[in-house]
């Protein structure tokens, strides 16, 4: 063998010995600004919220075309399925991430996400069983008082591609109670059905209101949020920009950001 030629090492050259060098020899760099986690003045805040107290109807109003107000995201941080850069979030005296904190927050979604292979009544009983804390017999009963509350107790073996929208959000809502959640978190529960059953879905919101349910929504039905709410947030750039009661808020905003957006809708 030539003294100038490298010797063929069949285990150094092996592809996947290879691969598995080159991963080692990756040098990490301290977390810093534009790479890593990013430094606390790069990270992006919500103004300064406070904390929603139990039993309170909570809608938060967002900055509209853009749809970059936040008011979504925030919603899924308050239930951990986004993690936020700063913050934290807390039902009670305990943080939110923890699990069983989590399994008493409620999401109702925009886009209803049924499970399209499963009945009415199936789609409300699958998390109560998923979870262990009933069985099927026992979920299926619940499913049915709940449907029943919700206004579909007739409809528990239709599939949902058999509903129209406004029952298919119906049935959303009655499968986040089956938790029998201490909060209830709505992604503008209205916002993707036709104006035409858009009252029969604030009718149960308002029934569940009234009924003492905590209630967290992101709602451009500004009229529907000076109805019920307890307390209204404005929400732009992902920020906090004001938030009181209604009467307040709504009918004499402090801030010309919260005037130019009512001017609008209103």
């Amino acid at each position: 063998m030539s003294a100038g030629r490298p010797r063929y090492d069949r285990h150094r050259h092996h592809p996947r010995r290879a691969r598995s060098a080159r991963r080692a020899q990756v040098v990490r760099r301290p977390p810093g600004p534009g790479r890593g986690r990013p430094d606390r003045a790069a990270r992006r805040g919500h103004g300064d919220p406070r904390p929603v107290r139990l039993r309170e109807v909570h809608p938060a109003a967002g900055h509209q075309p853009p749809g970059e107000a936040g008011d979504r995201l925030r919603q899924r941080q308050r239930r951990t399925h986004r993690r936020p850069s700063a913050g934290r979030a807390a039902q009670g005296a305990q943080r939110a991430r923890h699990r069983n904190q989590r399994s008493r927050i409620g999401f109702v979604f925009q886009n209803f996400t049924h499970f399209p292979h499963l009945t009415v009544l199936d789609n409300v009983a699958a998390a109560p069983v998923a979870t262990g804390k009933l069985g099927k017999a026992d979920a299926r009963e619940l499913a049915r008082e709940l449907l029943g509350r919700v206004g579909l107790g007739d409809r528990t073996g239709a599939y949902p591609r058999q509903l129209s929208g406004g029952q298919q959000q119906r049935v959303a809502i009655a499968r986040a109670l089956a938790l029998r959640p201490g909060v209830i978190l709505f992604d503008e529960p209205t916002s993707a059905l036709d104006p035409e059953l858009v009252g029969e879905v604030l009718a149960v919101i308002k029934d569940l209101a009234t009924s003492g349910t905590t209630l967290v929504i992101v709602t451009h039905e500004i009229g529907f949020a000076r109805e019920i709410a307890d307390r209204v947030v404005f929400i732009d750039g992902g920020r906090v920009v004001e938030q009181g009661p209604p009467s307040e808020v709504l009918d004499r905003p402090r801030h010309e950001r919260t005037r130019d957006f009512l001017s609008k809708v209103l």
